[in-house]
């Protein structure tokens, strides 16, 4: 029953947010060119290749700064390991669709949106939704990490900054070429993170 519940209600605001992000879209000028395009399989084609290269690319990048960050964000990427593969696998999927709809097209839409109606320029506003997008897309996340390690200071920098890497591609992407590249190069960018980053962390934590 709990777990029926879990998901009736992530039903409805994963709904409410589509229908709302949706509408703020349009308003702002963002685009689905393959959902709501009529050439939809040369939008598609249009798109594959250089979302999936910026979502490997962000994924890197975001390895590349958890390095500094010491021995313990290694650890935290190393953990990924104990989660089995079909749980990371499925992963891909949230993370690629749901985060996307949640954080770009509604929280992002709907930002660009307010800031407009306040009379800041659509450039600024949408650079301004893009910065404040990231930090709520990093903060997001530290509910999961608190269950692998405690919540301090450089572990909030940590989330805000390699999960703030990944937000400003994705919602580049979504502003310059629609949703569907920004979903694309997320699900990319977390076969990185989720398969290959805990590979290489548990490496350089063996040295």
């Amino acid at each position: 029953m709990l777990y029926v519940m879990a998901f009736v209600q992530g039903l409805i605001v994963f709904s409410i947010a589509t229908f709302f992000g949706l509408i703020f879209a349009r308003k702002v000028g963002f685009g689905l060119p393959v959902l709501e395009g009529e050439h939809k399989l040369e939008s598609l084609k249009e798109i594959v290749t250089p979302s999936i290269l910026w979502g490997l690319f962000s994924g890197v990048l975001i390895t590349l700064c958890a390095i500094p960050f010491g021995a313990r964000s290694l650890e935290l990427m190393a953990a990924e390991l104990a989660v089995p593969v079909w749980a990371r696998f499925f992963s891909l999927f949230y993370g690629g669709i749901a985060e996307e709809v949640l954080l770009r097209l509604f929280v992002m839409s709907l930002l660009v949106w307010i800031l407009m109606k306040t009379k800041v320029p659509k450039n600024t506003s949408i650079w301004v939704a893009i910065m404040l997008s990231a930090v709520l897309f990093g903060l997001g996340h530290l509910p999961i990490t608190s269950a692998l390690t405690t919540i301090t200071a450089d572990i909030v920098a940590r989330a805000v900054l390699l999960n703030g890497i990944g937000a400003i591609v994705f919602s580049l992407l979504y502003w310059k070429k629609g949703l569907e590249s920004a979903m694309i190069a997320h699900f990319s960018a977390d076969i990185v993170l989720r398969f290959i980053a805990p590979l290489v962390a548990t490496l350089l934590l063996s040295f």
